[in-house]
């Protein structure tokens, strides 16, 4: 298992940044908002877990090795792979999905891209006992920003565009620009699928670039 990989920043991308570990440049599928934390030539050390599959090695990183246990922990519950893992960390924090699971916050859940009603109530009841109480107070801290604030979409896409080297008014534009597609999703029934958004956001500042 590769535990950890450290090294200086070759290259970011929306979901995959890329670690230079002893001339190799390894390829780390992220979350946006641990893209956001990290510079093209700056040392940077995530924790990992390595998904093997008959046709595929995808390395997966994490901001610290709490995430990355709730990551491995996440795919014991069924019908929950390491995409649909990773979008949960994307959306939530470690404590904030122990806190949801702890107090069976069901729409916390399907807050996140690809669980609905029923698949929140499944996991709820599958990880009841197994990601444990929250640690410390960013669960807590998050469910406020969630209740008062600005979006946590808008804030977990604007930082991870200022991650990727773009200045903040131009994030700020990016985002009004993709705030329809946003809206649209949300009215639907969903959340802001911020992956996609970020794409959307690139592709918006490439034009006017």
């Amino acid at each position: 298992m590769i535990a950890f990989v450290r090294g200086p920043v070759a290259a970011l991308a929306p979901t995959t940044v890329v670690v230079e570990v002893g001339g190799v440049g390894m390829a780390v599928q992220c979350t946006p908002n641990t893209i956001a934390a990290l510079r093209i030539g700056q040392e940077a050390r995530l924790a990992t877990s390595l998904v093997v599959r008959e046709d595929s090695l995808t390395l997966y990183g994490f901001a610290d090795d709490d995430e990355r246990q709730v990551f491995e922990l996440l795919q014991t519950a069924s019908g929950v792979g390491p995409r649909l893992a990773q979008a949960m960390l994307g959306v939530h924090s470690p404590d904030a999905l122990r806190l949801a699971v702890s107090t069976g916050d069901e729409k916390a859940l399907t807050a996140v891209p690809g669980i609905g009603k029923k698949g929140a109530q499944k996991l709820l009841l599958e990880l009841k006992d197994k990601l444990g109480q929250p640690l410390g107070t960013g669960a807590v801290v998050g469910a406020q920003r969630v209740a008062a604030g600005p979006a946590p979409w808008t804030e977990q896409l604007h930082a991870a565009l200022i991650g990727l080297g773009y200045a903040a008014r131009e994030a700020d534009d990016a985002v009004t620009a993709v705030t329809p597609q946003a809206e649209e999703a949300i009215a639907a029934g969903g959340s802001a699928p911020v992956p996609q958004l970020l794409r959307a956001a690139l592709q918006t500042l490439n034009r006017t670039r």
